[in-house]
């Protein structure tokens, strides 16, 4: 025989469990599959203009690289992203040069505490002899 107490119980906390546990569970494994799944992947080239670390609270790499498609052209920034510290102590490094960025895009990142921009830098070399 059951006491409806015992149920009653039972009933809220089944109830909180899909409220609240559930969605955070999906956004946790959204957050998950778009960090790790890429967009696309590509490279880009140009002047390395900067590279720096910003936030408050969720610290990221921010850079920007100057592309210019002709000499005399107006040129395009390249704003990006990296989570890597490694990456980023090498872009420090490799700052004013002509470099080749090697990127990830990942769409629809829900907070800016991942990195400000899709476009997250996993690799970065020299162009030339610059």
């Amino acid at each position: 025989m059951a006491i409806p107490g015992v149920i009653r119980r039972h009933g809220i906390i089944t109830a909180v469990a899909i409220v609240v546990v559930l969605p955070l569970l999906i956004f946790v494994l959204c957050v998950t599959i778009m960090l790790h799944v890429s967009y696309s992947t590509g490279t880009r080239a140009g002047y390395l203009q900067k590279i720096s670390e910003k936030g408050w609270i969720c610290k990221t790499w921010e850079g920007e690289l100057q592309q210019s498609a002709m000499p005399g052209a107006a040129p395009e920034k390249f704003i990006f992203s990296t989570r890597s510290d490694s990456i980023a102590n090498m872009l420090m490094k490799l700052n004013g040069q002509h470099v080749m960025l090697t990127y990830e895009q990942h769409k629809h990142v829900p907070t800016a505490c991942f990195g400000e921009t899709e476009y997250y830098i996993v690799g970065a070399q020299v162009v030339g002899g610059s």
